[in-house]
């Protein structure tokens, strides 16, 4: 008997630092197939997954703005870069069988379908993995906030925010040996521990919609399909 998914729609959180391989910017094309066979084993314990990822690999719209690019133009062009990786994951999960879906919150209908929320419904519900380009497709929103919105729209059960560590710990867990990592913490205990989440936006949106993050080692591998599973993996923010 198939093992049933501890929880049936997830949205997964990448930063675009996630395709970069031994790269110092890009797109390594033996990372994406790395992210795509993760994402495959979410997928195949019969979770819906909707999938958003950075652009830090290519270009930040805010770092951009510090460069003296106009903020609005920066954040644009940071949209089109999460389209690239949003097309690179696609490929690196359609050859390894994996059906997918390109919803852009800005229209390139050449590349992407518009972002509409019922149709990407019925995609999930075709049991294709949804990827979203193009953050909220408005300047001065981050990822995060587009990550935490779509989340919400589209009925998750959680947020599943990739790192590098495996968890949220009561210090840097590099630097202190000692370092306790949490299991659980409310969100009003993130918010006095000042433990960087998600963006203020994106962490208030889930705060007032009691929509949990996850935030856990994506990298050690197995850990997102143990986590949708139901194992204890990372730590909980609800």
């Amino acid at each position: 008997m198939t093992k049933q998914p501890h929880f049936k729609r997830v949205l997964l959180k990448l930063g675009g630092e996630s395709l970069l391989g031994d790269r110092e910017y890009g797109i390594d094309p033996k990372a994406a197939t790395a992210v795509a066979e993760e994402i495959k084993s979410v997928h195949e314990t019969g979770s819906q997954v909707i999938v958003v990822i950075g652009a830090g690999n290519i270009f930040r719209g805010i770092a951009g703005a510090a460069n003296g690019i106009e903020r609005s133009t920066a954040d644009y062009m940071g949209m089109l870069a999460t389209v690239m990786n949003s097309l690179a994951i696609q490929d690196a999960l359609e050859k390894i069988g994996v059906d997918t879906r390109v919803q852009s919150g800005l229209e390139m209908p050449a590349v992407a379908e518009p972002y509409i929320r019922r149709r990407a419904i019925r995609h999930m519900d075709k049991g294709r993995v949804l990827i979203l380009a193009a953050g909220t497709g408005a300047p001065y929103f981050t990822t995060d906030t587009g990550a935490a919105l779509r989340g919400l729209e589209l009925g998750c059960d959680v947020i599943m925010k990739a790192t590098k560590v495996d968890g949220i710990y009561d210090k840097d867990p590099i630097k202190y040996p000692d370092a306790v990592k949490y299991e659980e913490l409310s969100f009003m205990d993130a918010l006095k521990n000042r433990i960087e989440v998600m963006d203020t936006s994106a962490f208030a949106l889930c705060m007032d919609n009691k929509l949990p993050i996850m935030v856990f080692d994506f990298f050690q591998k197995g850990n997102a399909k143990r986590a949708v599973e139901g194992a204890k993996i990372g730590t909980i923010v609800k």
